[in-house]
Order: C-alpha cells, then sequence, then structure tokens
C-alpha cells in the first residue's frame, strides 16, 4: 500500500504550497466544480446532492464517519488532506475507498494548525481538520473567504461557528465477537445530520463501518427522534 501524502515537519507553508502545487494543479483542472462527492445515505440524511464547494460541515469524532466523508470527494479525483488529526488511520482511510496518493496529511500542526489549514485550502479542495480548541468567529470567517474563493469545502471534527450542516453518531454497537471468542468486523451506529433543509434533522442507523470497510444502510433515513 502506498503511503500517504506526509509534509517534513521542518516545512514552511510556502515550501507546503510550493511542493503541492504542481501534483494538485492538474488533476483538479479536470474535475468540475460541483457538489463533492457523497455516500447516498448521507446524501439522503442532508437532503443536499453532495458537499457544498465554500462550505463547512462539523462532523463527530467519528474516524469512520470522516473516512467516509472523504471517500466520496476522493473518488471524483480530488486530493484530500487532514490537519491535526494525528489518530487517522491512512490503511481505514484506503478501505473506505480514499486514494492515499492523493492524500495529505499535517499530523501535529501545534499552534500553526490555522495557518496550515488555510496554506493547505490554496491547493486542496477538501480538508479535514480537529482544532485544538474554541475557533473564534473572525479566525472561520476568514478561512471560510478562503474556501469559497477556491472552491473547497472543510469538514470540521469538533464545533465550527456557520457550519452548513452537523453530523453525528448516536447509539452504537459492535459486531462479530461470540462468546469469547471471534473476530470485531462492523459496528451499528445512528448516523444524525441536522441542516438547513432539514433543522429538526434526520437519522438512519447504518453499519459504519460494515464488513468491507465501507457504510450500509440498514434503515431508511427518518426524523430525528428527541431521546427524553
Amino acid at each position: 500500500m502506498k503511503a500517504a501524502f506526509a509534509t517534513p515537519a521542518s516545512a514552511t507553508p510556502a515550501e507546503l504550497l510550493a511542493s503541492l502545487r504542481a501534483q494538485v494543479a492538474n488533476a483538479e483542472a479536470r474535475v468540475r466544480q460541483q457538489p463533492f462527492g457523497l455516500d447516498p445515505v448521507l446524501a439522503d440524511l442532508l437532503g443536499e446532492s453532495g458537499l457544498k464547494p465554500g462550505a463547512a460541515y462539523c462532523l463527530a469524532a467519528s474516524g469512520a464517519l470522516l473516512n467516509v466523508l472523504l471517500a466520496g470527494a476522493s473518488a471524483q479525483g480530488h486530493w484530500c488532506g487532514a490537519v491535526g488529526i494525528p489518530t487517522l488511520s491512512a490503511e481505514a482511510a484506503a478501505a473506505a475507498g480514499v486514494n492515499l496518493e492523493r492524500l495529505v496529511l499535517v499530523p501535529e500542526p501545534g499552534e500553526q494548525w490555522l495557518a496550515a489549514t488555510a496554506a493547505l485550502a490554496e491547493v486542496i479542495p477538501v480538508l479535514a481538520l480537529r482544532p485544538p480548541g474554541r475557533v473564534r468567529e473572525s479566525d472561520a470567517a476568514r478561512l471560510a473567504a478562503r474556501l469559497r474563493d477556491r472552491g473547497g469545502v472543510l469538514l470540521v471534527a469538533g464545533d465550527w461557528p456557520r457550519a452548513e450542516a452537523r453530523f453525528g453518531i448516536g447509539s452504537r454497537s459492535w459486531q462479530g465477537l461470540g462468546l469469547g471468542h471471534g473476530h470485531l468486523h462492523s459496528q451499528e451506529v445512528q448516523v444524525s445530520v441536522t441542516s438547513k433543509r432539514y433543522p429538526s434533522g434526520r437519522s438512519a442507523r447504518v453499519l459504519l463501518p460494515a464488513p468491507d470497510g465501507l457504510l450500509h444502510a440498514i434503515e431508511a433515513p427518518s426524523p430525528l427522534r428527541a431521546v427524553g
């Protein structure tokens, strides 16, 4: 398995841009500006055909959910990047359908997380980010302007001001273990989405990941029901 594109710890934003621009420009020039690919189950929950260029989406801290979101855009030929997510597994991402030859990882940006994300947004259209703390409105607004200008999309593991939609993970259970034997092979979870189209939310039970590493629906999307 080929490794994801990794950035040297000493690389400056200018060096990062120079090394990536040539690799990304030709590939992205062949991909029309359109909604970024999205798994059909998640598209039904969102009420949109895909992720909107220029928008930010929040998601629960689930590596499997992030991988599925990245895989949709990756299948279209887009480059993807992840900033501040050292736990992201390249093997799991590849199993979900992410092309590792077009995946850029900046796992430990430190205090330069915003600068690193803004620099990558110049050339990488699909970015995943885990902010180290609360994000200021002004910082989010500047990055949003960069995304709109470049037609990129931001997937935030955590909270983000004025997000287009929020993907959540509810009750979950693993499958595969017997009475002291067997292997975990799939996880059943409730995925929920609140969006501008469905502000009260919609949910569906899915296998995430299924035994093949992908997302599979168990039941059709339905209105999100409050608990308690």
